[in-house]
């Protein structure tokens, strides 16, 4: 090659260096500076070879392989940069800078645009004036007329009255989840008095069932769970406390704002109790890595996002979540709308709250600290002893991991990269000498005296007093992780290390709490805090710029989260009380009157019956938050009484959006098995308590082998409510999941409603229904009489019908009783 060839290839060269370091200026730097993004700074060479929390950014002479490329190009997600994509020239230009082996100029790397937050968008008029967030508006009228008018419009008539047959069974479905008896059936048709239908409303609102129905539904809300999930699915032994406050609050019909008030903010209420600590297991619902917080603390991120999630969509209607790494891209929510939100929680720390007085329970923690210290140093010295075998031990395991972990364990802590450290860390921490492995390498005398650190251990554990009774839930501490090393266990004072220590609260020194400060990050990365920010509430709902903190008089906790319940449940809020008097609506219908039950915003359904909804939330409020009176309300309507056959409106409105008749539904998974449960007479109607634990197949079992699920025979102690069954995330029981269980990591507002072949063959094939069949086969034959009609008033709450006579005749009774169970009308709530 010639030396004018040479000085072009030289002069090329030169010229990608250049326009790659200031396309890098331009358009990564800003995110990958002087506070780098992933720990990725692309300033130097050094620094990009070193790479961030996924590895080396480039490897020079191949572009095709370079992480940079791979993101930039979109083949590794997020594509990059995050502010909007490189053009195929640009991508092109960094290929070649790579493939020429990535030449840096002689000076660091500046950004041209520095790394700023976004400021807030001022709210429009069109914001405000967007139907959910305009006030509520008291129109008067009733249910009927609004539904009416809108029928009229249509020219639609609407269906009849249900015959009383199925109106009654309509309404022990509905607000028991259970069938209605023969005997119950027949005294509401034959009761001739006027009242009869609202009195049957108020008999059953006032069973204590109602509330292991209802609060089924407030619990798919909540995401409740009696496994944390993930890989470990870690059991949750006191999570059930807060599936029963759920139910005794339906039950109460605790008003709706102080439900919320107390599962917000429970422990900063003036007066807590034991139900408004255990309330606050709401706050603790979500899905969780691990089984302490200190373990994984990169995920505290994460949980803060699904609570804001939770209260978001579950109480507000509003995907607030969308906005934690940039403004919301339909909604009039900012991204310091998302953090103002998180400001307000950021204190909380998980607690398990006990529940006796403070003398007992203070007691109790006193005895159990003595013990742990006296373990505390026996374990000291049984690390001591065992350290020669297992410095012996790890080197060999760690073998087993690719060169790149071995690498990220042989570097010096000081001096490993941020990649190192995450590799590093988390295998040290999981990467254990057993003890059988340390018992073939001790010596004689060594293996005595670890014997004799161990039993006295086992000794001092048996000398812990019994624990009080335990609800899971938060309270307000100090989040900041100050790790020890690798599985040490938590050393008590030091904020969120001291989670699993039981009190009432982690403040206990003197002068008031005070919250850790809260940070705006930049595009939601933890490692990008920008300005510090106070709390406060989406602006768009929050016209009276309502107080963002009421300290309680203990002085325990910040009154942040107190004051988000009080702005929840304020009078001037335009969201709260829309929002569950839909829900309510949905889940008497199997419709919202918003069909997107958790978002009111611009992607959601509009309301079809807007004033009707405002009534609906009017009502609500001024009746005192009371659920039970709006469930008397709908249910007392003629829509709600109409009958669910019929055609006069298919043609105009074939969805029934308008209600010209009662919407036929099929049953949730859990009322399908109580339904069976009860009918064939083996229901357990006791109420509360720990989960229970129904058989599962052998092969299902071997193949979740973590977490927990006990093996108690099928019988009368797990045919109880299904509202009981262990909820384990990692393991969906077999039939909800068949039914549409929703998924148990997030809220649930609506579930999926599906009809799969699978759901008939599970019907009829699986061994608890099948011995269900025939416990209901002995009911009828015990009840003597025509047994295809008792069947069918014990199933169906009716008579059969001359052509289902002759379709069952010839039939034994267990078949007739399987049959039974397997029809659509069985299924369906009509």
């Amino acid at each position: 090659m010639g030396r004018f060839s040479l000085g072009i290839v030289f002069a090329a060269a030169l010229l990608a260096q250049q326009d790659a370091a200031s396309l890098l200026e331009q358009k990564c730097l800003h995110c990958h500076g002087g506070t780098p993004l992933g720990k990725l700074d692309l300033r130097t060479r050094e620094a990009a070879l070193r790479g961030g929390e996924h590895g080396a950014a480039i490897v020079p002479g191949a572009a095709s392989t370079s992480k940079l490329i791979r993101m930039v190009s979109g083949l590794d997600t997020p594509r990059m940069p995050l502010g909007g994509a490189l053009s195929p020239a640009e991508i092109d230009l960094l290929q070649r800078w790579i493939t020429a082996g990535a030449p840096y100029p002689g000076r660091p790397l500046t950004a041209q645009q520095k790394l700023t937050v976004t400021p807030e968008p001022p709210l429009r008029d069109a914001d405000r004036n967007w139907w959910a967030f305009s006030p509520i508006r008291a129109p008067g009228g009733s249910i009927d007329q609004w539904l009416n008018q809108a029928l009229a419009g249509a020219g639609i008539t609407p269906a009849p009255r249900a015959p009383k047959a199925t109106l009654v069974r309509r309404a022990y479905l509905d607000l028991l989840g259970l069938p209605p008896t023969p005997a119950e059936v027949a005294a509401f048709v034959h009761n001739p008095d006027p009242q009869a239908w609202p009195k049957l409303i108020d008999h059953l609102l006032a069973s204590p069932h109602y509330g292991e129905r209802w609060g089924r539904h407030w619990l798919d809300l909540a995401r409740y769970a009696d496994s944390n999930g993930y890989e470990h699915d870690f059991d949750r032994p006191h999570a059930w406390r807060y599936r029963d406050y759920v139910i005794r609050a339906f039950n109460d019909d605790k008003p709706y704002h102080t439900f919320l008030t107390e599962q917000l903010a429970g422990d900063e209420i003036p007066h807590p109790t034991y139900d408004s600590l255990t309330a606050t297991g709401f706050l603790r619902g979500y899905a969780k890595v691990g089984f302490r917080e200190k373990d994984n603390p990169e995920f505290r991120y994460e949980y803060l996002d699904d609570i804001i999630a939770t209260i978001g969509r579950g109480l507000m209607g509003l995907t607030v979540q969308c906005a934690r790494c940039h403004d919301h891209k339909f909604d009039p929510i900012s991204q310091t709308d998302y953090y103002r939100m998180q400001a307000g929680l950021f204190g909380y720390v998980e607690l398990d709250h006990p529940l006796v007085p403070p003398a007992e329970a203070q007691a109790w923690r006193a005895g159990n600290a003595r013990i742990d210290q006296a373990i505390a140093a026996l374990r000291d010295q049984l690390r001591s002893l065992e350290a020669p075998y297992t410095a012996r031990i790890l080197p060999e395991k760690y073998k087993r991991y690719p060169a790149n972990v071995q690498q990220a364990i042989a570097t010096p802590e000081a001096e490993r990269t941020p990649g190192q450290v995450l590799l590093a860390n988390r295998v040290i921490r999981t990467t254990r000498a057993t003890p059988a492995e340390i018992d073939r390498l001790c010596t004689p005398a060594d293996l005595a005296a670890r014997r004799r650190l161990q039993q006295e251990i086992t000794a001092l554990e048996k000398q812990r007093p019994p624990a009080p009774p335990l609800a899971m839930g938060v309270t307000d501490g100090d989040y900041r992780f100050t790790p020890d090393g690798p599985g040490d266990e938590p050393a008590p004072g030091k904020g969120v290390q001291a989670t699993n220590l039981v009190g009432s609260f982690l403040h206990e020194g003197p002068g008031r709490y005070t919250a850790p400060p809260s940070f705006l990050l930049i595009r939601g990365d933890r490692h990008a805090p920008a300005e510090p920010i106070g709390p406060g509430f989406p602006r768009i709902a929050d016209p009276a710029s309502r107080p963002t903190a009421l300290p309680p008089p203990h002085g325990k906790t910040s009154g942040r989260r107190l004051a988000l319940a009080h702005w929840l449940t304020a009078p001037e809020h335009p969201l709260t009380a829309r929002v569950m008097a839909n829900r309510i609506w949905h889940h008497h219908f199997g419709r919202g009157l918003v069909a997107s039950l958790d978002n009111f915003g611009r992607m959601g359904d509009r309301p079809t019956h807007p004033a009707l909804l405002d009534y609906l939330a009017t009502e609500f409020r001024t009746r005192g938050w009371s659920i039970k009176a709006l469930h008397r309300l709908i249910m007392t309507s003629e829509a709600y009484q109409r009958d669910s056959t019929g055609e006069s409106g298919a043609a105009a409105d074939p969805a029934n959006r308008l209600l010209w008749r009662f919407p036929m539904r099929r049953l949730e998974a859990e009322i399908v098995r109580d339904q069976v449960l009860a009918v064939s007479g083996a229901l357990n109607r006791t109420l509360g308590g720990p989960a229970v634990f129904p058989p599962l197949p052998e092969e299902l079992l071997a193949s979740s082998t973590k977490g927990i699920w006990h093996r108690q025979p099928d019988g009368p102690e797990t045919w109880r409510r299904s509202v009981y069954v262990y909820r384990k995330r990692g393991l969906p029981f077999p039939l909800f999941e068949i039914f549409d269980l929703p998924d148990q990591n997030i809220a649930c507002g609506a579930r999926n409603v599906s009809t799969v072949p699978t759901q008939a063959l599970y019907l009829m094939n699986d061994p608890f229904l099948l011995r269900q069949a025939t416990l209901f086969a002995g009911r009828i034959r015990e009840a003597g009489g025509d047994p295809v009609d008792h069947a069918f008033q014990l199933a169906l709450a009716r008579a059969p019908r001359p052509e289902e006579r002759a379709a069952v005749d010839g039939l034994s009774l267990e078949a007739l009783a399987q049959v039974i169970l397997n029809l659509n009308e069985f299924l369906y709530l009509r």
